[in-house]
């Protein structure tokens, strides 16, 4: 009988073992499954993160172009209405200063042309003879 008893006692204990050793599975593969879950629901989350930043990015992108493709047309317009104004200036000038030049060509030619009237008087009476001081 102690020999039944023994073996009755190690079944006892093995089976008790097996169990226990059957909760610690349980429990791994319970906490497993929800590490996986928490890993999902990350994963998800940053998925949903990715695409909102995705779209304000595109957002901005398209402002930001807008805004440059608005101050290229200004800058544009600005450049064509300044060429306008110097072309219009330098016309202006250059019309006041062919007028200015044209006087002042004149104004040499007529002085030139007095001074050598002048120069051919005074030679003419440097050749002929002085006056004889008889009475």
């Amino acid at each position: 009988m102690k020999i039944a008893s023994l073996i009755a006692a190690l079944s006892a204990a093995a089976a008790l073992t097996a169990l226990g050793q059957e909760g610690v599975i349980q429990d791994v593969k319970h906490g497993a499954k929800k590490a996986g879950e928490t890993i999902k629901d990350g994963l998800e989350t940053a998925g949903e993160k990715t695409k909102e930043t995705a779209k304000t990015v595109g957002k901005k992108t398209k402002e930001t172009a807008e805004t440059v493709g608005e101050k290229t047309k200004e800058t544009g317009e600005t450049v064509v209405r300044k060429t306008k104004e110097t072309a219009n200036g330098t016309g202006e000038k250059a019309s006041g200063t062919i007028q200015k030049t044209h006087h002042k060509s004149r104004k040499a030619a007529s002085k030139a042309k007095a001074q050598t009237t002048e120069e051919q008087t005074t030679d003419r009476d440097s050749n002929r003879p002085a006056p004889s001081p008889t009475p």
